[in-house]
């Protein structure tokens, strides 16, 4: 199976390290990201893990449920959360899928025979809250994330699902966006943009943020 952009994702129910998870029910009207890492008691992973943890407050103000998962077993996480708060100074607040079947992995092609046929390789779906997909980011195993950067397309998507506008390159919360070049309209334009707008060229145009 080949995710899209937009694609509906696939539901399941598998265990978890907070007991068995059903996708759709416990995402409820909220964002995920749902992502694998390769194994439990490896350096990269453990720092991923870690950082995930101390980004709660961040993610909850964005109403994003984090969710890992890895083909070890469940009890390999449980014993793995302990090292995780050893050296990362926090402990686990996320669900650890338990996908030693690969009944998960199979579902969302996080396994790529190229790079390793038995493990996961580093995968991120971000997922909104009406179950569609709208971010895919592969990265080898040997490459931690930057999880800055996901919750920086987080901000992106939901700006962007609620007003006429895109975000242009290395855009962060607060800086100046692009209106979408289908607005024409000089009356929508001055009731959805009261700050104004710079022209550039016609397909370019500069807003201040809104909302800000």
């Amino acid at each position: 199976m080949s995710l899209k952009l937009g694609d509906i994702a696939p539901d399941f129910t598998q265990e978890s390290t907070e007991g068995p998870i059903h996708l759709h029910q416990w995402a409820g009207n909220s964002w995920v990201v749902l992502f694998s890492h390769p194994k439990d008691f490896t350096p990269v992973c453990t720092t991923e893990l870690g950082a995930v943890a101390k980004l709660k407050g961040e993610f909850d103000k964005r109403h994003v449920k984090a969710i890992g998962l890895s083909v070890d077993a469940l009890k390999d996480h449980k014993a793995w959360v302990g090292d995780i708060e050893e050296t990362q100074g926090t402990a686990i607040n996320f669900p650890l899928l338990a996908d030693s079947d690969r009944k998960v992995s199979n579902l969302y092609g996080m396994i790529h025979e190229n790079a390793n046929d038995t493990m996961t390789v580093r995968s991120v779906f971000v997922i909104d809250p009406n179950k569609k997909v709208r971010l895919m980011i592969t990265y080898p195993a040997s490459t931690g994330r930057n999880f800055d950067e996901i919750l920086r397309v987080i901000d992106s998507l939901q700006l962007t699902d609620n007003h006429k506008v895109a975000t242009p390159v290395n855009w962060k919360q607060g800086d100046d966006v692009i209106i979408v070049p289908a607005l024409q309209d000089p009356e929508e334009l001055k009731q959805r943009f009261p700050k104004g707008f710079k022209t550039v060229k016609p397909y370019l145009r500069i807003t201040p943020q809104p909302g800000r």
